[in-house]
């Protein structure tokens, strides 16, 4: 496992011109849905925040297409579809990131039972092929490790990876006046080949710009 990976992340550094960039996003809106939403559900029905997070990349994304898709043969493919690869820890130690098919169009319910189903098979060991195969883009979210902010390596031949950090009180500024809110810091690796900071920074704006409005997603 380490060996693949490590092959995987040695191409990826040697031939992807990497770009970075980072955005913090006030969650305040995102959280105060989400614990209305959670105490009308079950619990085996409840959302996790990180549910949200890959519903609002997938739906940026249709607004910066250049993002969704893989590097091929010196040229962008886009991708069949939205397939939201998500980063899953083994427990034996490594990594994979299988996708979650058509996340722009599924809804949080569906998605949030896919994404547990996913994490499940993961670890047993139970993967289909195509999940691992299929992702158009990854998401890394390691704010349950205590990260402040996660950037990523892109996989190839995708052309990015979104890395989300975790969820803490910060001051900040509400109508002229410092507050504490809830934060996140949000960030892209892309393929300088594929996009330019002007189009990333542009796919921030729109994950931001969901993220105030959850009961849209």
């Amino acid at each position: 496992m380490r060996a693949a990976i490590a092959a995987a992340m040695t191409r990826s550094k040697r031939e992807i011109p990497h770009y970075y960039l980072s955005t913090t996003i006030d969650t305040g809106a995102v959280m105060t849905w989400l614990r209305a939403e959670n105490e009308r559900r079950t619990v085996t029905d409840r959302l996790l925040p990180a549910v949200l997070l890959i519903k609002a990349v997938a739906l940026a994304l249709r607004e910066v297409p250049e993002l969704n898709g893989h590097w091929v043969a010196d040229r962008f493919r886009p991708g069949p579809g939205i397939h939201v690869g998500c980063a899953i820890s083994l427990r034996g130690g490594g990594l994979v990131a299988p996708a979650l098919h058509d996340a722009d169009t599924t809804g949080l319910s569906v998605l949030m039972q896919d994404l547990q189903n996913l994490v499940a098979r993961a670890r047993a060991g139970s993967l289909k092929s195509s999940e691992l195969a299929d992702p158009t883009i990854t998401v890394t979210n390691l704010g349950d490790q205590g990260v402040d902010a996660a950037f990523g390596i892109i996989y190839p031949p995708q052309v990015a990876i979104v890395g989300f950090g975790k969820i803490a009180d910060r001051p900040w500024v509400v109508a002229g006046k410092i507050e504490p809110r809830p934060v996140l810091t949000a960030t892209l690796s892309a393929d300088h080949r594929a996009s330019d900071g002007h189009r990333g920074g542009v796919f921030l704006a729109a994950i931001d710009r969901l993220l105030q409005h959850p009961e849209a997603l």
